[in-house]
């Protein structure tokens, strides 16, 4: 066949068609256990590991997840290629109160509640959606190509997962470091349940200032006037707090006023908690049900009068006309009342910002509840030495700073929770002197305190966050010194986002040093959120969410994920989502598909070449696209060592479409007619195809190894299996 008709063969652009070869290649992949370190030869005494964050049993893949899912893959297949043995960890979090809720709310449609079933068979149901429904986000993965070993996957409520879990929990109450005691934590009347700090989200609301009057107890007839955004919480009021410093409260200091509706005496305290510049500047304090309340009271022996009850109303210690009403219904009560006894003096528009359960998004209460907690000095501590030390870098470096400022502010982080779904406190109570407990993994025979009861155990589970922080260890068999654990642990680097930076990422740390003396990774990535085209947060119940898997059935997985690090900047907090990428991945993917079909015409019948040996260039143009592929080589090296991922699969494609395609092949059908240059433009041509389909391989995983496979090479071993290019 002559030249000018093959060239006139390969106008006629065949279409890539993803859906035809993306199923066949990944389930090759798995059949073959190419995912399995121990199953493939490695030439390098080097190891990799990477653990996925494990997603929530109760989600689907969003896009957040498919970028960090990209990113990933990427490193793993990225060092695999470079000979290492290399693992990437999958599995799922049990998520406490994303199932229990998903559970209630499929039971309440059954007319049924968990209280109807009793714990036993409500656990019962939650195995039953876990075994239905919970690996839905980890066979999406797999749709986008991720080569994790699958037969490592680890589930948060395994056996030998809640076995690490109960380790800590007793190592820590040895170290005297987890404790209980009666605190104001975060509490969920929807989920009836704690919650740290860490699990609230935030939204800002309209709402209104209320300045009211605190008459004086000495019969002078004048008032302190408090600005507040929660008259209802003033039934529980033990004090009035000024600034020491402001002088306009100076002679009011030691003096005593009445509380409104409830007539109660109080003191005016000076603490210098109080903001001046707020309101009127005198605030009321309600230990039991505010923070920064709690801790005016615990300088100044103030009491706790709790006034809301764990469902959102008001008890018994209020007034019997507010009794049972909910606290929004209550506080338009309040204020009548207020108004009616003269004891208003204004009202101003204000945005509040309300602290809203992450996972019902339901109000959340402050209100004192017997707890445990983890004492965070040290632990926080020991995050912030690993990243100040470089121990653990973060990518970008900014994110230090955030990272370290956190530790620097951190409380006491509440650990229980009262839910039924997850793993329960090693802690077994006495049933006769029922404050009286033992931590144990198994209750003993006899009481060791009473001596004649069987001990019960604990009803709370334990934070997610808490199982979670053990990830990088116990997916390895921590607290077993496991072949996984002595060869794959510490792990090379994590990529997550900016989200879960204190919730996850630093107990990680400090849980790692804590109990290996090691960090869990040297390397943190934090990449970028994903908003809308035009800057909005994505979210399924305002639309603005975009569904991954719709976007790889319309452009096929290879052109998402090049999509996705297309848009990768390192630097950049941000990303706002463009379909466009996608477009131009699917373009991409059939100009490499039409490119090696050029060459695979070119070099039929003429043998098997040797990737491995570099060509000698016979002109100009060889000579060109030889030393573009070095430099492009050695910038994608350099790129990927500091993550920069977008930067690369941008400098692949510049060097693919333009260098190679436009160029080189237009100057290699001249070169072609020519006897004396055919063979060796023919050696160049195989050469750079694939070893660029070698480069583009991490990134795009199904095109690369479909062609590649087809390819009149030596020693042909699997795209993902074979050897990272060289110059």
């Amino acid at each position: 066949m002559s030249a000018c008709i093959k060239y006139k063969i390969m106008a006629e652009n065949i279409h890539y068609n993803p859906r035809e070869i993306e199923k066949k290649i990944y389930q090759h992949w798995q059949d073959n256990d190419f995912f399995n370190p121990d199953k493939i030869a490695q030439v390098s005494n080097k190891t990799f590991s990477v653990v996925l964050p494990p997603p929530n049993i109760t989600g689907t893949l969003h896009v957040g997840h498919a970028l960090n899912t990209v990113i990933q893959d990427i490193l793993v297949r990225y060092h695999r290629m470079s000979g290492e043995k290399t693992v990437w960890i999958p599995g799922t979090d049990h998520a406490s109160i994303a199932l229990q809720n998903v559970v209630e709310k499929k039971l309440k449609k059954e007319g049924i509640s968990r209280f109807d079933l009793g714990r036993e068979k409500f656990i019962e149901k939650c195995w039953e959606w876990r075994n239905e429904y919970g690996n839905i986000i980890l066979n999406q993965l797999k749709t986008l190509g991720a080569s994790c070993d699958w037969t490592r996957t680890k589930f948060t409520m395994d056996d030998d997962y809640v076995n690490a879990v109960e380790c800590a929990f007793i190592h820590y109450h040895q170290k005297g470091w987890i404790y209980r005691g009666e605190r104001v934590v975060n509490w969920c009347p929807r989920c009836a349940t704690s919650l740290s700090d860490l699990e609230l989200e935030y939204t800002d609301e309209p709402s209104k200032l209320w300045y009211l009057k605190y008459p004086l107890s000495d019969k002078s007839g004048k008032s302190i006037v408090v600005a507040t955004t929660r008259p209802e919480t003033l039934l529980g009021d033990t004090a009035v707090a000024v600034n020491p410093k402001d002088k306009r409260y100076q002679d009011f200091i030691g003096k005593e006023v009445f509380v409104p509706i409830v007539n109660r005496r109080i003191p005016i305290v000076a603490d210098d908690l109080v903001d001046p510049s707020f309101g009127a500047g005198a605030v009321k304090v309600t230990p039991a049900h505010d923070l920064n309340d709690w801790a005016i009271a615990q300088r100044h022996h103030l009491p706790l009068i709790t006034v809301i009850d764990n469902y959102g109303r008001l008890n018994q210690n209020a007034p019997a006309a507010y009794q049972n009403l909910k606290t929004d219904e209550a506080r338009k009560k309040i204020i009548a009342d207020l108004d009616a006894a003269g004891l208003l003096q204004k009202t101003e528009d204000y945005i509040h910002r309300v602290p809203k359960c992450y996972r019902c998004g339901g109000a959340i209460e402050l209100l004192p509840s017997q707890q445990w907690f983890l004492k965070m000095d040290d632990l926080s501590k020991m995050a912030s030495s690993a990243v100040e030390s470089q121990e653990v870098k973060f990518y970008p470096r900014r994110w230090e700073k955030v990272f370290i400022d956190w530790q620097k502010a951190s409380r006491d982080w509440c650990i229980s929770r009262q839910l039924w779904w997850g793993q329960r406190l090693p802690v077994w109570f006495c049933q006769n002197e029922p404050e009286k407990y033992i931590v144990a993994h198994q209750a003993p025979a006899e009481c060791p305190i009473c001596r004649r009861c069987q001990m019960k155990r604990s009803e709370d589970v334990l934070d997610t966050w808490f199982s979670s922080a053990l990830w990088p260890l116990a997916v390895f068999g921590w607290p077993s010194k496991t072949m996984d654990f002595n060869e794959f642990y510490p792990t090379n680097v994590l990529s997550t986002a900016r989200d879960i930076l204190h919730l996850w990422v630093a107990r990680m740390i400090f849980s790692g040093i804590e109990f290996t003396q090691k960090a869990p990774f040297s390397d943190v990535i934090i990449h970028a959120t994903i908003l809308t085209k035009e800057g909005r947060r994505m979210s399924k119940s305002l639309g603005t969410g975009i569904d991954p898997m719709v976007l790889v059935e319309k452009y096929g997985a290879d052109a998402v994920r090049f999509g996705l690090a297309w848009q990768i900047i390192v630097d950049s907090q941000d990303i706002h989502f463009s379909e466009d990428a996608m477009i131009s991945g699917k373009k991409f993917c059939n100009k490499i598909f039409n490119a090696a079909r050029f060459v695979k015409m070119q070099t039929e019948n003429t043998g098997d070449f040797d990737i491995n040996i570099k060509p000698n260039p016979q002109t100009a143009a060889d000579q060109i696209i030889l030393q573009k592929f070095c430099d492009v080589l050695a910038q994608t090296n350099n790129f990927i060592a500091v993550y920069e991922l977008g930067q690369v699969i941008r400098g692949l494609y510049e060097f693919f479409w333009h260098d190679f395609c436009d160029v080189y092949i237009e100057n290699a059908k001249h070169q072609l007619t020519n006897e004396k240059t055919a063979p060796n433009t023919k050696m160049v041509l195989i050469y750079i195809l694939a070893n660029s389909l070698k480069l583009l391989h991490p990134f795009m995983p199904f095109a690369t190894t479909e062609i590649y496979s087809g390819l009149p090479l030596k020693n042909k071993e699997e795209l993902m299996l074979s050897c990272w290019p060289r110059c």
